[in-house]
């Protein structure tokens, strides 16, 4: 179709809310392994592919987004959908597309999994099948950080931040070291970022920094930052009313007090789930095994717990109600901050920050490409062999990253047997 064309980098014109969901659908489809290799995935289908955006703006995005609590890849995909869709629908579409996928099937799972035993859904062939999305996900990430250091890390000190940053985030693990990485490559590329780029068409010649055509005016933003504050401080005072407002509070305040997502969040949704009696322990961890196995956003795991919820509040709208509420607030933020982000990003000072923070970011997609992408999915030779495989696929016969999952997740099983 007209919309679905590939474009060159200078016609980054908006595109069509159908195009957004289309597109993000299929991310929703074949994202596998977490929120370090969703933005692997982003980018193979959203920078190299549809050239929505360039690295340099993409990296931009990932910066802001691992600086805000909640879901970063689904903070970065929502970001992208309002640049690309024109606005709020934009991003609701590419929201839709990337989270309904797992969120319908972990909610009816969760509503069947009184009568279906949870061991068999992924167990088997099916852990085979699992453990060929996990070498799916080595090589995409692995794609991602060859082709964003060539763009953004191409001079000496730039390599150095990114460097820095993998000793950074190995010494201090979670979201802590990947804020802080970030924070250091910021203020390095203050003090070795400022000059101006060579000559086009020189060997280190860097693009400039991208334009990023934020359809949001920055009162709206700062309303929204401010729908953001009282949905976190209001819902407590009136919870009683109903046993679902209860579940929007714990929800939310999980999503809007964690850095990091995914697997971040777990121990917040323990507290307020299993504690108080609403899921039991057993429910919880099976869940959180079938969420493990579904491509898309963690975060989806609230559909299973809100449709496991003990009664009142449980079935299908306690599903609704639990995804919304933790999604809601990484995604008010992230929507909040992008027109000021925009304006912040454009300053000479702020462009050199940010030249720094994109090294950083290459540095920190490095250290994961290791621990946990890696360390999570190679066990044996055979799966490093696959693992490269898929990346030269990806990077030298340009295979799309759909056809890379077909073939790894049909090889898994014949692997699991390899030892």
């Amino acid at each position: 179709m007209a919309d679905e064309a590939v474009e060159t980098p200078e016609e980054k014109s908006a595109g069509s809310v159908g195009e957004v969901f289309r597109a993000f659908l299929k991310l929703g489809l074949m994202s596998f392994g977490g929120p370090i290799a969703h933005l692997g995935y982003f980018r193979a289908e959203l920078v190299e592919r549809r050239r929505w955006i360039d690295d340099a703006g993409y990296a931009d995005l990932v910066a802001l987004c691992q600086f805000l609590p909640g879901p970063a890849s689904s903070q970065l995909g929502f970001a992208l959908g309002i640049i690309r869709g024109g606005g709020f629908l934009g991003g609701l579409a590419a929201w839709a597309g990337f989270t309904l996928p797992s969120a319908i099937l972990l909610a009816a799972l969760g509503l069947l999994s009184s009568y279906v035993g949870t061991a068999a859904l992924y167990g088997g062939v099916i852990g085979g099948i699992l453990h060929g999305l996990k070498l799916v996900a080595v090589a995409v990430v692995a794609q991602a950080v060859w082709g964003m250091a060539r763009t953004l890390t191409p001079d000496q000190p730039r390599a150095g931040i990114a460097l820095s940053a993998i000793v950074m985030v190995t010494l201090a693990a979670g979201s802590f070291g990947q804020v802080a990485a970030i924070a250091m490559g910021a203020i390095a590329g203050l003090f070795l970022c400022q000059d101006e780029n060579p000559p086009a068409g020189s060997a280190t010649a860097t693009p400039a920094v991208s334009h990023l055509p934020v359809p949001l005016e920055r009162r709206t933003g700062a309303i929204l930052l401010v729908v953001f504050a009282l949905l976190l401080v209001l819902p407590p005072l009136f919870k009683a009313a109903s046993p679902y407002i209860g579940v929007f509070e714990s929800f939310y305040r999980s999503g809007a007090l964690v850095f990091g997502g995914g697997h971040v969040v777990l121990p917040l949704l323990q507290a307020e789930v299993v504690t108080t009696g609403w899921v039991l322990p057993g429910q919880f961890l099976a869940g959180y095994g079938l969420a493990q196995a579904v491509p898309g956003p963690l975060f989806t795991f609230a559909a299973w717990l809100g449709a496991v919820m003990a009664p009142p509040a449980g079935g299908m709208t306690g599903a609704v109600v639990a995804l919304v509420a933790v999604f809601l607030p990484g995604l008010l933020l992230v929507t909040g901050m992008l027109p000021f982000w925009s304006t912040l990003r454009g300053l000479p000072l702020a462009q050199a920050a940010m030249r720094g923070a994109n090294a950083a970011v290459v540095g920190i997609l490095g250290a994961a490409l290791y621990t946990p992408v890696f360390t999570g999915a190679v066990q044996r030779p055979m799966d490093f062999a696959a693992a490269i495989t898929g990346f030269l696929l990806l990077t030298v016969w340009k295979v799309p990253p759909l056809a890379v999952v077909v073939v790894l997740a049909v090889l898994g099983p014949f692997l699991t047997g390899l030892y």
